[in-house]
């Protein structure tokens, strides 16, 4: 894909693409305007023809155009390719493999097939005047809002779109595949309101169906089964919608029904997606992930909202999100019917979430009889599963610290089962081991690209980096980059061939050069050296100090008594070496 990739940049000036989303003003040889990552009223953010890059200041964030992409519009980097590519005139099937480009054909052809279903339904919805009661009057959805999510209508013909693709070309494989049809081969939604679900781009994947005649025999909601295109367990249902709010609010609502994300949208909070029920993947948070680290939950407090909110937990923690729990006002069942009976109410409720642990204790809580014996043991052995698996060793400690008093016990006694290593459920006697897991969170470290601006832009500086560890870089692409200037004491004017993998990361370096330390003097860039390099010292000490402390805490909870006292000696001689 490589060759693919550099095709598509070579045709698109990433100053037009960026310029779709953000204003640009000639700023010399590049442009600059507000950042749509901050809340910033000075412009920083920056882009370079010249080296076909953006860098925003305020939030420290950088890359190619196919980088920009992935952050404005929350895609990986294949979505990104293949959007741009559309915008460019690439077929991408030419750079693929036969295979590849059989599937990526087989999925144009798929989704394809549902676009034209959506416009089909959307079409057959003004035919009918059932549907358009019950979509308008029951509902009470506006006509802005249909056609935003293109809510449709599948007439009860039993083959009325198994016709309609046919003569578009379609043959009966393509529409099952498309997950079109039933096993009988007919259409699979019939006399039922369609939403259509779309991928992070907008492009139609698939429908949920919601029936509108009372039929007890039949299922109120009836979804596309997985297909090539639509895949429950990535599909974020409104994200194409709802990134755009999700960016300027800076936090996601999950809700469950597909049909809260529609209410809520037309009540003007917009920043709303839904998951295919409770069930949460890593997948799910990712693509939230990429718009905004707080993602905050609207499910049933029912036995599996509590599950599937455990199960969360530590995904969440896995893939750098920061979950919270909107709680709905007792007797409301769902976003839905809050909104029908007082719409601020619900955006009342999405900025005054909980943070998830919390929900989670006072949950088990209120399940539990607190007052007994058997009710602190249960209760303790839930909310400890949970604590577990916090990364956070302050967060952890501030939560035994509330399991401590909410069961009336001493904080000694908690510890004392957490660290036992054996959590036994009540429906089971089988152990399971519980790690504390240690801190491996690290700073963005933005100031170390400020030192290597400055060493590139200077050669003279750089006899500061003479007996200095490169390694107290934080990240992979500046302690090579640091290695190469440590070496090298001539200009940087093109990119040399050993720091060919780092071309972006490098441009963006040069960039914030020129930006920030442009004319400086020969005495005040070596002087800014000496300090960012004392700074990155003293903070490479302080990391190393943290780890060695909870490496030594889980060697001697593991009664590993030889790494104990090696990690001692390290650790002592390091807090010497500091003092």
């Amino acid at each position: 894909m490589q060759d693919a990739k550099e095709e598509v940049r070579a045709r698109l000036n990433i100053e037009d693409v960026i310029g779709e989303y953000v204003q640009l003003k000639r700023a010399g040889r590049n442009f600059k305007g507000l950042s749509p990552f901050t809340s910033e009223k000075t412009p920083s953010f920056t882009v370079s023809p010249e080296k076909h890059i953006w860098h925003d200041f305020s939030s420290g964030k950088g890359g190619d155009v196919f980088s920009f992409v992935m952050e404005v519009e929350g895609l990986d980097f294949r979505a990104a390719l293949e959007q741009l590519a559309r915008k460019a005139g690439v077929d991408l099937s030419l750079y693929d493999n036969k295979q590849s480009g059989e599937i990526a054909k087989k999925k144009r052809r798929l989704i394809e097939a549902n676009e034209l279903a959506a416009t089909y339904y959307q079409q057959s919805l003004l035919k009918n005047q059932h549907a358009l009661e019950y979509i308008f009057k029951q509902r009470g959805l506006s006509k802005d809002i249909v056609q935003e999510f293109r809510i449709g209508y599948a007439p009860d013909d039993g083959e009325a779109v198994v016709r309609f693709l046919s003569k578009k070309g379609f043959n009966k494989k393509e529409l099952a595949e498309a997950g079109l049809t039933n096993r009988f081969g007919g259409d699979i939604f019939r006399s039922r309101m369609t939403v259509p679900l779309m991928d992070a781009s907008g492009q139609v994947v698939g429908f949920t169906g919601r029936i509108i005649k009372d039929d007890p025999k039949a299922p109120k909601y009836l979804n596309t089964p997985q297909t090539l295109v639509y895949d429950k367990s990535r599909h974020v249902f409104g994200l194409s919608q709802a990134k755009e709010a999700i960016r300027s609010t800076d936090f996601s609502v999950v809700v469950e029904g597909n049909l809260d994300v529609v209410s809520s949208h037309q009540a003007g909070v917009k920043n709303v997606v839904a998951s295919a029920g409770t069930a949460l993947t890593e997948w799910h948070l990712k693509a939230l992930g990429r718009l905004s680290h707080d993602v905050r939950l609207s499910f049933d407090a029912d036995k599996a909202g509590l599950a599937a909110t455990e199960r969360a937990i530590p995904i969440a923690a896995q893939v750098n999100v920061e979950l919270s729990i909107i709680s709905l006002p007792e007797g409301v069942k769902d976003p839905d019917e809050l909104i029908q009976q007082n719409k601020n109410a619900w955006l009342s409720s999405t900025k005054s979430p909980e943070p998830v642990v919390d929900w989670v204790l006072r949950q088990y809580s209120s399940r539990l009889d607190m007052h007994k014996a058997i009710g602190k043991r249960q209760f303790t052995t839930e909310a400890l599963r949970v604590v577990a698996n916090l990364a956070d060793s302050v967060e952890q400690e501030h939560y035994l610290n509330q399991i401590a008093t909410m069961t009336d016990t001493s904080l000694e006694a908690v510890k004392n089962k957490l660290s036992a290593g054996v959590i036994q459920t009540e429906q089971t006697i089988k152990p399971t081991k519980i790690v504390q897991k240690s801190e491996t969170s690290q700073p963005e470290a933005s100031y170390q690209d400020d030192l290597l601006a400055v060493l590139l832009a200077y050669p003279t500086t750089r006899h500061h980096l003479g007996a200095f560890d490169t390694t107290m870089f934080v990240t992979d692409d500046r302690q090579k980059l640091a290695s190469w200037l440590k070496r090298h004491t001539d200009e940087v004017a093109d990119i040399p061939d050993a720091l060919r993998p780092l071309e972006t990361y490098v441009k963006i370096v040069q960039l914030k050069a020129e930006t920030r330390y442009d004319g400086w003097t020969e005495q005040d860039s070596s002087l800014e050296v000496a300090k960012l390099l004392r700074l990155t010292e003293v903070e490479h000490k302080k990391q190393t100090k943290e780890r060695l402390i909870n490496e030594l805490r889980t060697a001697e909870e593991d009664g590993d008594d030889a790494t104990a006292d090696v990690l001692r000696e390290r650790l002592h001689a390091l807090i010497k070496e500091t003092a």
